[in-house]
């Protein structure tokens, strides 16, 4: 039987496909669920009846609402990893969980980019975070002067779709643009540019500004509005169950990440492993968090240190990654991502999971699942590069420019993998505790990780070089930082202790988009 009468709500702060089921006992209820291993509380929320179809811009949603008996399954989308919901009917297998995640391997000329980023809004006049009518009114402005479809959960806009591009709200509102598929670095900048023009187009008008920035600099929890999804509540509930600083995940902070391609089981394991190994460099280039509610946190990139205490068991750096078995098979990701949630899923695919006897998982279920896991990289059909701030403009494209050189060309990769082949668990595992705080002056071996930055940067560049299209100059913005050994937070604390005379508030204006 296919899992298509339950809701799955993770506490993942990308959207996803949800699923509802409505059970018409008097007054209709929300029953969520997860799978995990993490023990997520079966919760049930009063909600009020949703009647017909998903509108989603204007018209009906194919295939957006289901029949089984007495009950109707309404899939939400936004942001969705897929475009529909596949309803299946067979169990999962182990096999299909291997299938799945294989089937992101494509050959080269197929390789594209796709980059995220979000950005924290706020009201000019008071700096204090945008509310969630202002937000709803600057959808339906772009909707209409730009042509975006819109993206309801009930009344509420939640979201925008065009082509295969999509803007997404996270739980404190910050915007997110999640960007099409692109073949080239000056094809995802000048989308991230034509974003960023629409909405300061829409949003001047309203005296809304966006900050780009890792963490919110000024405002506390409590004083940030959450969003109008279901699911919301819920995570705001369970979070500080599995972390302290789970919260702060969820209200605020804002990323820059990169999705890119693989071409085989050989080349996604690669990229995979320098991901993970070089991924604290990544933190420290971009690190652009130094401030909590008005003054300095300590920590130059506060975001990446949040996700140390969010949920152990869902994030970190997967020593596993570098098992001789890891791969395209039951040993290497059963075992391995699985692991993370290995009893109860398994209880699940058997259709022994306690709180759901008798139901099995789908694949929908599956690519679900795979969101829930929050490392530094992460493997879907693709890789997520996950460890930086975000930022200005230019970093935005600076971001998938450092990746791209690495990992899209084969001399760069390898070479890449030569100078971490030798790195220890302990090592990384070192340079993902210590690089929030000290950025690129973190001690590593008889140096400074700014020298592995060093070399790591120039592989980058003559990545892109050989690409031949022109893209090296995506790199300056970093360059100046690897040059100087200079974070872009530790110019922001120059200026709050001289310039700014130990006030946050300039940073609205220097970081404004």
């Amino acid at each position: 039987m296919a899992l298509i009468s339950q809701i799955y709500v993770p506490y993942s702060r990308h959207d996803m496909n949800i699923q509802y089921k409505l059970q018409r006992y008097g007054t209709d209820k929300l029953t969520a669920r997860s799978y995990n291993g993490m023990g997520l509380e079966l919760k049930e929320l009063k909600i009020q009846q949703h009647h017909g179809q998903l509108f989603h811009g204007g018209g009906k949603r194919k295939n957006s609402l289901y029949h089984k008996g007495k009950c109707n399954l309404l899939v939400v989308a936004a942001s969705p990893p897929t475009e529909d919901v596949a309803v299946i009917s067979e169990p999962l297998t182990k096999e299909d969980l291997v299938a799945y995640l294989a089937s992101g391997c494509k050959p080269k000329e197929k390789w594209r980019i796709g980059t995220e980023h979000e950005k924290f809004g706020f009201q000019q006049t008071t700096l204090q975070p945008m509310k969630y009518e202002q937000i709803s009114e600057l959808l339906q402005g772009m909707a209409e002067r730009f042509s975006w479809d819109k993206v309801m959960e009930g009344d509420f806009i939640i979201g925008l779709k065009q082509d295969k591009q999509s803007i997404s709200l996270e739980p404190g509102g910050q915007f997110e643009l999640s960007g099409a598929p692109l073949e080239t670095l000056h094809q995802t900048c000048a989308e991230v540019n034509s974003h960023l023009y629409q909405v300061k187009a829409v949003a001047e008008e309203m005296g809304l500004g966006f900050l780009g920035i890792g963490f919110h600099p000024k405002w506390a929890v409590k004083d940030i509005p959450i969003m109008p999804k279901g699911r919301y509540d819920i995570m705001r509930n369970y979070m500080p169950k599995v972390g302290s600083l789970g919260l702060d995940m969820m209200f605020r902070t804002c990323t820059v990440q990169v999705n890119l391609d693989f071409s085989s089981e050989v080349d996604m394991v690669r990229k995979f492993r320098v991901g993970l190994a070089l991924q604290p460099i990544a933190t420290a280039l971009f690190a652009n968090s130094p401030f909590t509610e008005g003054k300095p946190n300590g920590f130059l990139s506060y975001r990446s240190h949040i996700w140390t205490d969010t949920d152990n068991n869902r994030c970190g750096m997967l020593p596993f990654v570098f098992d001789d078995t890891f791969g395209f098979n039951e040993i290497g990701i059963y075992r391995g991502i699985l692991i993370l949630h290995a009893v109860l899923l398994q209880d699940f695919m058997k259709g022994k999971l306690p709180s759901l006897p008798g139901e099995f998982p789908n694949l929908n279920d599956w690519e679900n699942h795979l969101t829930t896991i929050f490392p530094e990289v992460r493997l879907k059909r693709y890789l997520e590069m996950r460890g930086a701030d975000g930022g200005p403009w230019r970093r935005l494209c600076a971001l998938p420019a450092l990746w791209v050189g690495l990992l899209y060309d084969e001399t760069s990769l390898q070479s890449a993998l030569d100078i971490t082949k030798d790195w220890t668990q302990e090592e990384m595992q070192m340079l993902r505790n210590k690089v929030p705080k000290m950025g690129l002056k973190t001690p590593f071996r008889d140096s400074l990780l700014r020298h592995v930055a060093e070399d790591i940067l120039q592989l980058a560049k003559e990545g892109l070089q050989r690409r031949g299209c022109k893209e090296s100059g995506f790199l300056n913005e970093v360059a100046e930082v690897v040059r100087t050994g200079v974070t872009p937070a530790e110019r922001l604390l120059d200026l709050y202790h001289g310039k700014w005379a130990n006030s946050v508030d300039p940073v609205f204006e220097e970081l404004l988009y």
